[in-house]
């Protein structure tokens, strides 16, 4: 994957690169942003396909990987159908979720299902369909004892906690001694529990681990799959056979919000895991992955009108309309997900001039609905536009219904580059457009209507609850 380097801007963030510079502009041009349409999500179809790419590229020494993307991270058919087309699998962990993967167009034998509280139903379903189902606790394995039928071509796991410590930000980390996920390892008797699972299922072929993302550096990402790949050899020594045939090693790829810099890169986390594991990429096992953050986050961004701008006790405020229902990490852990912004005038140029520190916030009826404090931008002003940067994943694709604000709507782009306004390989990372390279957007997803939020909020039960005489 293309890397690039950029100055460190103060507070944590660099000036944000031209890359996207020509799609705002198109954008505001043929209105997808603008008064009537005040805040979208945007996703870059061929940067999606070279961060694939890229994945493809740093695992193609072991054979037999299946990379499937987490379809948490973007939960959209047509962002799922692209991903398909460039031979990803697909990680669920709702009924939701594997409805679209389905409908996505993934084969059930690339899908594999993940959750810690899986309905009987939901693993009935996951079963008659062929798809690969992680049991989270012995205690779903038990359950899958009995709802299990000898004919299926489910791929059946466990998923332990190798509990081996948290990253910086808590609520990403899953292998802490105390995460709700997986087997705990080094629980008193856990171990040969676990073996015993396996030699009471010559059917359960599959360990799972997922020790966390953001915030979880590769030394410790890569010592939980290590713990993984030694315990599979030990349950198949202990079994007498080879049992344990496949690792599903989880993603969790943190992404670097500071600058365009991508780092570490699939093949510094293959190093990792190298180095952690050098077994690991024997053929041994086949391996399967579950990455999402890291493959979506740079190639999207959210663009947002401002409405008004203001001054309160000293500082300029732009209130404009990308705030919590779409940033809601951003806003609730502003120091643990903090984003680069982007100033553009009302023709979606970039503006220039001198600095100044700015709020900028977002439309939710909270005072915490602030998406950066102080940033040094360009004096923002009403009718602008300002960007959110490296939300490809999480943000725009699954809103926070607060306050009843639309979900915005969501268009991929590509753009015809050449030699002179720099290609997927030359001047602009990732795959991003040249200034004057044209743009062509489609939909991925509608803007949600007023009538829609009145559906969906159950106006068709209006008067459920009145009570009528008579």
């Amino acid at each position: 994957m293309t890397q690039t380097t950029s100055a460190h801007h103060e507070g944590g963030t660099a000036p944000p690169p031209a890359r996207f510079d020509a799609v705002v502009r198109a954008a505001v041009g043929q209105g997808l942003l603008g008064e009537g349409s005040p805040v979208a999500g945007f996703i870059d179809t061929e940067g999606v396909r070279a961060s694939v790419e890229a994945l493809h590229d740093a695992f193609a020494a072991p054979p037999g990987v299946l990379h499937t993307f987490a379809a948490k991270a973007c939960s959209l058919v047509p962002v799922l159908r692209l991903l398909a087309d460039c031979g990803m699998g697909c990680e669920v962990a709702s009924p939701g979720e594997l409805r679209l993967a389905v409908e996505a167009g993934f084969a059930a034998s690339r899908i594999v299902l993940d959750s810690p509280a899986k309905t009987r139903e939901e693993i009935r379903l996951a079963l008659a369909l062929g798809v690969a189902v992680n049991a989270d606790s012995l205690d779903e394995l038990r359950r899958i004892d009995a709802l299990r039928h000898p004919g299926t071509a489910s791929v059946l796991g466990l998923r332990i906690n190798p509990q081996v410590g948290g990253g910086s930000i808590g609520p990403m980390s899953t292998a802490t001694d105390t995460s709700k996920f997986g087997v705990a390892l080094r629980d008193p008797g856990a171990r040969e529990a676990i073996v015993e699972a396996f030699r009471e299922r010559p059917w359960l072929t599959r360990l799972h681990a997922h020790v966390g993302s953001q915030g979880c550096p590769l030394k410790l990402i890569a010592d939980g799959v290590a713990r993984t790949y030694e315990l599979a050899e030990e349950i198949n020594a202990a079994l007498g056979v080879r049992q344990v045939t496949s690792l599903d090693i989880g993603g969790g790829l943190p992404v670097n919000f500071a600058d365009e810099t991508v780092h570490p890169s699939y093949a510094d986390y293959v190093a990792a895991l190298t180095e952690a594991a050098p077994g690991l990429f024997s053929g041994r096992f086949s391996l399967v992955t579950e990455f999402g953050r890291s493959l979506l986050a740079k190639n999207g961004f959210i663009g947002a009108r401002v409405e008004y701008t203001k001054d309160a006790g000293g500082r300029r405020i732009a209130l404009t309309h990308a705030g919590a229902q779409t940033a809601t990490r951003t806003v609730l852990m502003p120091e643990a997900w903090p984003l680069r912004i982007g100033a553009f005038g009302p023709d979606g140029t970039p503006k220039s001039g001198p600095s100044l520190a700015q709020d900028i916030a977002g439309p939710c009826c909270f005072a915490g609905d602030v998406v950066a404090y102080g940033r040094e931008l360009p004096e923002l002003a009403e009718d602008d536009v300002v960007v959110l940067y490296d939300t490809g994943a999480y943000y725009f694709s699954t809103p926070w219904a607060y306050n009843s604000l639309p979900r915005p709507a969501v268009y991929g782009f590509r753009t015809v580059t050449g030699p002179e306004d720099g290609s997927r390989h030359g001047g602009s990372p990732h795959g991003g457009p040249g200034h004057d390279a044209p743009v062509t957007f489609v939909t991925v997803r509608d803007a949600q209507s007023l009538d829609d939020i009145a559906a969906e909020s159950g106006l068709a039960h209006a008067d459920a609850l009145i009570e009528r005489n008579g």
